[in-house]
């Protein structure tokens, strides 16, 4: 048995893990092009999935085998009926429902070569109140992720206040593409947090557009300017990390790309899994890898391997 493998049979959680952001549909579609303006163009259903950064990550730490306290807002209408039943099929609960309004959707356009492009409509997800927060057990030592979506979100601010209450958590972090949308302000507020962030290719570029360096130089720029972990995936070229002066590049592992969608999420997913076995944060990086490998490899965002699957899949690696 390899490395990796003897590794992965040590999984087990060792810190409890929040999870709060959004659980919203996907309808997934094949488009030969993305549309441009005045079109017509014809699209193939891939399927209808459950999905959401914080459900993707909530369904990848439950077949991994970690336990997390799941706040995914489900609301009523037809979609938080889908979300419901499905998460329900899954053995997963939310800490959090909401008393009125549907969850929202997503349109995915799939490219030919995997790529996707989202359009979202937002429900009960973006549309935090208080009382939800509060209701809320995040012990000491506890993990606590966040997205980039909910933070950009009209509802940024009380979930800053809410990070900046708790005591002795590490946050992690997704921005995604709303990165750019997040005011200086309460960015600041949210880095001075100490949060581990997870930044894609073409996020770290946005990201380094907004503090004014190079991409090449972000990692270390980063470390300096905030004192924070940063973790910037480049795909099949495997994913770099930043921590407390010293840094690393992980490979990636093998893949035959599908579709991308969830690829991020699921990332986080396998990363949060091994910090909270007490991995560090290069070996969690690894299990991310392994994680998003293979769901890069199957369709829809909702198809994380179980710790069994990826021991199979990598027994040789």
């Amino acid at each position: 048995m390899n490395s990796f493998a003897r590794h992965l049979e040590t999984l087990q959680a060792t810190r409890p893990v929040t999870v709060l952001g959004a659980a919203v549909i996907d309808v997934i579609a094949d488009a030969y092009a993305l549309p441009w303006r005045g079109c017509d163009i014809e699209l193939k259903q891939q399927g209808v999935n459950i999905g959401g950064c914080a459900l993707n990550i909530a369904i990848a730490l439950k077949r991994l085998g970690i336990a997390a306290q799941n706040a995914l807002p489900v609301g009523h209408g037809v979609w938080a009926d889908i979300i419901r039943n499905a998460m329900q099929k899954q053995d997963l609960h939310s800490a959090v429902e909401a008393e009125n309004g549907d969850n929202g959707w997503c349109l995915a356009l799939v490219e030919p070569d995997g790529e996707r492009t989202f359009m979202s409509f937002s429900g009960v997800e973006n549309q935090w109140q208080q009382g939800w927060l509060d209701s809320l057990s995040v012990p000491q030592n506890s993990l606590v992720y966040l997205s980039g979506y909910q933070l950009a979100s009209p509802s940024g601010e009380m979930l800053t206040r809410w990070l900046e209450d708790l005591q002795d958590v590490t946050a992690f972090i997704d921005f995604g593409p709303r990165i750019a949308d997040i005011p200086d302000d309460l960015m600041a507020r949210i880095m001075a947090c100490k949060p581990i962030v997870s930044l894609n290719r073409q996020e770290a570029q946005l990201a380094a557009e907004r503090l004014g360096v190079e991409v090449e130089s972000l990692g270390a720029h980063w470390q300096q300017r905030f004192g924070s972990p940063l973790i910037v995936r480049h795909d099949k070229d495997g994913a770099a990390w930043y921590e407390a002066g010293q840094s690393g590049n992980v490979p990636a592992f093998a893949a035959t790309v599908v579709d991308t969608i969830g690829a991020g999420d699921s990332h986080a997913g396998g990363t949060l899994a091994g910090l909270a076995a007490g991995w560090s944060l290069a070996e969690s990086v690894r299990l991310g890898n392994a994680v998003a490998a293979w769901v890069v490899s199957h369709r829809g965002g909702d198809c994380a391997p179980t710790r069994e699957e990826l021991l199979l899949a990598h027994k040789d690696v």
